[in-house]
């Protein structure tokens, strides 16, 4: 395995591990205002999706969508916006958000400005479905 020291996601996980699979791991990014957002992060150190060979791209994806469909599943998510962006990390991997009509930055990316703040309450309900994503995560990648 290729890694770069220095690269955030080469020294560290780049959130709370839920599966690690061939050659991605899934992460739940620690995100108080998108309970659920994870990262599908391509263990090997590589900057661009072209740099993976067609089946390394067909792997990243895969698991990208099947990580949509559990989200999808288990938190009946308005919307899931995938991102893949790397500006700030060099790193091949894909956001995974979901996204709710009432979230603090809907419709326009969460990286932009707040347009509301998500009742307190709202975003319990959002957390109390983490174990149950943990959980489906997990099984849905049991079998590779």
């Amino acid at each position: 395995m290729t890694l770069l020291a220095g690269c955030e996601l080469c020294d560290t996980e780049g959130g709370e591990v839920l599966v690690e699979v061939g050659p991605v791991r899934i992460v739940l990014v620690d995100d108080a205002a998108y309970p659920g957002f994870c990262r599908v992060v391509w263990r090997d150190h590589q900057r661009e999706m072209t740099d993976l060979t067609p089946s390394q791209r067909s792997a990243c994806m895969q698991a990208v969508c099947k990580t949509e469909e559990v989200m999808r599943q288990v938190l009946a998510p308005h919307k899931i916006n995938l991102a893949s962006l790397g500006n700030v990390t060099p790193h091949v991997h894909w956001h995974v958000i979901p996204r709710y009509e009432d979230d603090a930055h809907f419709p326009s990316p969460v990286w932009g400005v707040a347009v509301r703040t998500t009742e307190p309450a709202t975003l319990a309900e959002r957390r109390a479905l983490l174990p149950s994503l943990r959980l489906a995560l997990q099984r849905a990648f049991a079998d590779q």
